[in-house]
């Protein structure tokens, strides 16, 4: 896995849960953070892949990066907006 170029400043796991618990496990992490900070998501593909960046979107956060780990799950990169 390549070193992304923001720095990092929370991780979550949220690969072991299904859909809709991957977007509360990672609202939740994300309440946590300040504004401007970066959370790191590793998720699995297909729904969680699709559906979390969009809901956290709509909850007005910047999606930085989706990353493929190419074994099935992926890496997604928010940053905090707002608080």
């Amino acid at each position: 896995m390549e070193e992304p170029e923001f720095a990092v400043d929370e991780k979550v796991d949220v690969t072991d849960v299904v859909c809709p618990v991957t977007f509360v496990k990672t609202k939740v992490a994300l309440d946590e953070l300040d504004e401007g900070q970066v959370l790191q998501v590793r998720l699995n593909g297909g729904e969680p892949a699709q559906n979390v960046p969009r809901s956290v979107q709509d909850e007005g956060h910047e999606v930085l990066k989706l990353q493929d780990n190419g074994d099935g799950t992926f890496e997604l990169f928010i940053k905090k907006v707002g608080d």
